[in-house]
């Protein structure tokens, strides 16, 4: 049994090494391709910056397409996955639009430059990477949007269309890569706290407009609530 527990803890130690080293590596390609270009960029520069021989480099990476295709899956694919994740939680529509500002706006302030880079990089992507960085934009766009839509219906968020109001909430969170700074004025978490009471209070119904109970008279009560709403988006 001893030796099975050696062979576990070898293999976990094995996996999370592996895993330092890859955040290292896309680390210094982000930093490298920012600063020279992605054509301006060889295998050979990014293995000098890790401290490993180019052969070495080819145990985690083939070629600089192939690391592109990785640093792109894992800024569109990663939130994602943790924004499915949380929906299928069913906390409801508050909660649930609160967390999904959590994540992006803490990946956003933890892997800034990644974020950056893939902005900069779009015309240069290839056209299976571009297909694959859209697909995965529309789909956190349409998650985000899905979530703002059961608010609506729910009554809790107030009656705006739920697409916009996704691209308001999506836009706020993605900006933070832009003007966001570690160790600066303010800290992470600050930020995304506030960040995640402001996409809330922009969309809840103020809880003296939400009528309780259930049944016709609340339903029309909340009708009337949105027909005003749309008076006064009409001017009429």
């Amino acid at each position: 049994m001893s030796g099975n527990g050696t062979g576990r803890k070898r293999g976990g130690a094995s996996t999370a090494r592996r895993e330092l080293v890859e955040n290292e590596l896309y680390e210094h390609a982000t930093r490298l391709f920012a600063e020279r270009g992605f054509a301006g960029t060889s295998l050979q520069d990014i293995a000098d910056a890790l401290g490993i021989t180019r052969p070495a480099l080819y145990y985690y990476v083939k070629s600089k397409d192939e690391l592109l295709a990785k640093l792109v899956t894992e800024v569109t694919s990663g939130p994602l996955d943790e924004l499915t994740a949380l929906v299928a939680r069913g906390l409801g529509p508050i909660a649930t639009l609160r967390g999904i500002v959590e994540v992006l706006v803490r990946r956003r302030a933890t892997q800034p430059e990644r974020f950056r880079l893939l902005i900069r990089s779009e015309a240069e992507l290839p056209a299976e990477l571009t297909a694959a960085y859209d697909e995965g934009r529309r789909a956190v766009l349409k998650t985000i949007a899905g979530v703002i839509d059961d608010g609506v219906r729910a009554g809790v968020f107030r009656p705006v269309d739920a697409r916009v109001a996704a691209l308001g909430v999506l836009g706020m969170c993605n900006w933070v890569a832009w003007w966001f700074h570690p160790g600066g004025r303010y800290s992470a978490e600050g930020v995304i706290e506030q960040l995640a009471d402001m996409a809330v209070a922009a969309l809840q119904r103020p809880e003296h407009q939400v009528p309780g109970g259930e049944g016709p008279a609340a339903a029309i009560k909340l009708l009337r609530q949105d027909l005003d709403h749309l008076e006064r988006t009409l001017d009429l």
